[in-house]
This record gives structure tokens, sequence and C-alpha cells, in this order.
């Protein structure tokens, strides 16, 4: 899969790009990524890509035209989507994950200042995507989220692809607790039933506890 990232900050990037699994990815091409500075796609002679909003208001929005010629720099693949990360979006999840991962290529705008002119949004259609009920600095932040949790979804970033199965939210539930060594740590035991050997036992006990861990995330809103 092909991941496209619209961005006045590709700088931004290259430590995330630089790190475990992804960069292992990126290096064996199970995915392909790279950053596009929709800056250099700007006419204005200072090369500036934002301006005061029509009718008054704090901050600046990023101006449509800049934007726009950098999407339709991009040769886009048949089965693509072009996100737009905002509050106001459907909430990202793992199975919209899932559904994400199922693209050929993912094309992400990613806005700054106060945001960016309702027209690239009349004009581009983007999925518009929330990844929670808060404001962030940037874009770059909440597309980051998207790309790492489709990524893991890609046949072969991941290297044991049992470990998806075993993951947070596979089931709609939340992931068991896990233990390692020491077996004591501060007076705090690991389970007596995870040192048994008793598989039955212990895959009732991480069901019980994944029920129970889920039951109390709801319980708290």
């Amino acid at each position: 899969m092909e991941f496209v990232f619209l961005s006045l900050s590709p700088e931004f990037f290259q430590g995330f790009m630089n790190e475990g699994i992804i960069k292992k990815a990126l290096v064996e091409k199970k995915i392909s990524a790279r950053v596009i500075d929709f800056r250099d796609f700007s006419v204005d002679k200072h090369n500036c890509v934002d301006d005061t909003p029509y009718g008054g208001g704090c901050g600046m929005l990023i101006k449509p035209d800049a934007l726009v010629r950098a999407f339709e720099s991009i040769e886009l693949k048949p089965a693509r989507k072009l996100i737009l990360t905002s509050p106001a979006g459907k909430r990202f999840n793992q199975r919209y994950a899932e559904s994400l991962a199922e693209c050929e290529q993912l094309i992400f705008i990613c806005g700054r200042y106060e945001g960016i002119d309702e027209r690239v949004s009349e004009l581009l259609q983007p999925e518009i995507i929330s990844v929670g009920d808060y404001v962030l600095s940037n874009g770059e932040l909440a597309a980051l989220v998207i790309f790492n949790a489709v990524s893991r979804l890609i046949p072969g970033v991941l290297g044991n692809s049992g470990s998806l199965n075993e993951e947070s939210f596979n089931d709609e539930k939340l992931e068991y607790p896990q233990y390692t060594r020491p077996e004591i740590y501060r007076n705090l035991c690991v389970p007596e039933v995870l040192k048994s050997g008793n598989h039955k036992l212990i895959n009732d006990w991480r069901k019980n506890r994944s029920i129970e861990k889920t039951s109390q995330r709801l319980n708290m809103g």
C-alpha cells in the first residue's frame, strides 16, 4: 500500500518512519510512503499558503490553491481514499483501520493553523476521520495515528502475524493483562494460573479478564 501525506512539515515524519516496524516495512517494501510539501505548489512570491478568514476570527486558514494543486500532482490509484482528520469526522477505530487496509493508496491532508478553507473539502471530497474528541497542534499527528494502525494490518508488516489475532479490539474486547519476570515485584505477584501450564485454564482466565477489562472501560464512559 502507498501512503501519501500532504503536509507543511515534511521533517515531522522523519523520526517516525525511521523507527521500528514502520522502518522495516518501508525497507522491505511492504508499504511505501512519501510526503509532499504543498508549500511547493504555492504561486505566491513568498510561498504563502495561509491567510486570515473572511468574516473575521482568530488565527489563519490554509488557502485552497496550493493544497489542491498538490493533490492533483499525485498519480491516483483505483482503490484509494483521501483522508482529512477532524474532530467532526467519523470516529476512527480498529474496524475502520481494517477497512482502510483494503485500499491501495491512502492520501492524508494534514491541516495546520485554525483549519483549512472549506472549498478544499467541497472540491476534493475527502473522507473525514476523527481520532478523538480533542484538539491537536497539527494534522500530522492524527495522520500518523491512522498510518500506524493501518500499516500493522498490511500482510508482512508484523513479524508475527499471530500478534494481530491477540491484540486489543480484534474481537471488540480489550486485551487481557500480561506478565513477565520477575515473578514477584514490590509484593505484586504473577497470577498463579499463568504459571500452571494448564492452557485451558490460562485461556479461560485471559478471556474472563478481557471481558472484565472491557466492561470496566465501558462503565468509565
